[in-house]
């Protein structure tokens, strides 16, 4: 519904489209995008209140709809008598039901913009056998673009019926590597764990120049997804001039190390574990260090969610964090978002939701220009998320934005 020479391009830095956005959402008197097939049934937005268009207001020609399939682990089985939710999958239905709202407020939001789209909604139940059956589903493969489903091997199993390489499916969720897929029309919106690895690297060698790098090991395997692309990217930017030092931790002892440290200088640690007996008693063991070894400490991605993390310890430790999505609940987008979901679905957004409005913005409006099987030039900055998207063969597309934060103030700071 708006003219190819009218269109928005979308380039970094243009919050500003996010803003009108959310305000066409809050004049929306009614949902615009045609919703069928299996969707969750209960909190349906509640009408809100019309705001008057400028007088002036483009009124661009109707567009042929677009049709997006929305597949997500709603699990509606659960509903009938005797088999009810598992505490697993009414996590998985909640996350769906919030992705889906936000994704929708997205699309009817876009609507106010000119765009038509036709949304189908299906139940991926979490299970493999059922992203199989639904690969298989016409209604699906004429669809312009997939969304789902959200749990790596149900993505495989989808792609595997339906290996049609030139169809966009997109992983909404999940920062698996494309590498356990191998479908070329992949698009990975979460960045992969290497991301955060190759952002920290560059970091440390760029601003912080160390002569070691400390890697503390818990000894669980799935560590070296974090440690080998750090290592890698470490000796190619600095030319093997940052030595990098591997440490298995027992017990928090960290006494071995006192050797190799320097107490007039930064002594750079690498945490990429997630056990919380091991990071309590490590972190205790850094802190001991710190009073006489000053620390700067790199942490995994998934400390943003760890709750047992004390944030004056990490402080104290000079912490930084890398993160794809992390949410400042200060900021304006985030509250008048926070305000309108509020009064349209009469409950708080979750960072799902805000995921979902995120990702519905900036892959409706690519899909209704015809840009969605080119990423490389659309930038987009969300209220959560950012996407700067690299095309890697065989993989898909796969967004490779990621901030590094610092705990200041007791709170996480975006620095870069």
């Amino acid at each position: 519904m708006i003219s190819a020479q009218n269109r928005l391009q979308l380039l970094s830095g243009n919050r500003w489209l996010t803003f009108l956005i959310i305000g066409l959402f809050a004049a929306a008197c009614s949902p615009k995008v045609r919703t069928v097939a299996v969707q969750p049934k209960k909190n349906e937005p509640g009408k809100l209140v019309e705001k008057p268009q400028p007088a002036n207001a483009a009124k661009p020609a109707e567009a042929k709809a677009s049709n997006i399939a929305l597949l997500l682990p709603f699990g509606l089985d659960h509903l009938r008598a005797g088999s009810p939710y598992t505490t697993v999958t009414l996590k998985e239905a909640d996350i769906s039901l919030d992705y889906y709202r936000g994704f929708k407020m997205a699309l009817d939001s876009l609507t106010g913009l000119g765009y038509n789209y036709k949304l189908q909604v299906f139940d991926s139940k979490g299970e493999k056998a059922q992203a199989h059956s639904l690969g298989l589903n016409p209604a699906i493969r004429a669809s312009d673009l997939i969304v789902g489903p959200v749990f790596p091997e149900d993505v495989k199993a989808f792609t595997s019926a339906y290996p049609n390489s030139r169809q966009p499916v997109v992983s909404p969720l999940s920062p698996a590597a494309p590498a356990t897929i191998k479908s070329a029309g992949l698009i990975t919106m979460m960045p992969p764990l290497e991301y955060h690895a190759w952002t920290a690297a560059h970091y440390i060698n760029d601003k912080l120049k160390p002569k070691k790098v400390f890697v503390l090991k818990s000894g669980y395997s799935e560590e070296n997804d974090y440690i080998i692309p750090f290592k890698k990217t470490i000796d190619s930017l600095s030319k093997n001039h940052i030595q990098v030092v591997y440490v298995t931790v027992i017990h928090g002892q960290l006494g071995s190390l006192i050797p190799q440290l320097t107490a007039g200088a930064q002594n750079v640690f690498i945490m990429p574990a997630t056990n919380q007996h091991f990071l309590t008693v490590t972190l205790r063991g850094l802190d001991s260090l710190n009073s006489t070894y000053p620390v700067t400490l790199f942490g995994h991605p998934n400390w943003v969610n760890l709750t047992f993390l004390k944030g004056d310890l990490l402080q104290r430790l000079n912490t930084y964090i890398t993160s794809s999505d992390h949410i400042n609940y200060k900021d304006p987008g985030i509250m008048a978002f926070a305000r309108y979901y509020r009064n349209g679905y009469h409950t708080e957004p979750t960072d799902f939701a805000i995921k979902g409005f995120d990702e519905g913005i900036y892959l409706g409006r690519l899909l209704a220009t015809g840009d969605v099987r080119n990423l490389a030039e659309s930038d987009f900055t969300g209220l959560h998320n950012n996407f700067h998207f690299q095309k890697k063969a065989g993989l898909g597309w796969i967004n490779t934005h990621v901030g590094i934060y610092k705990y200041v103030n007791f709170e996480l700071k975006k620095i870069e």
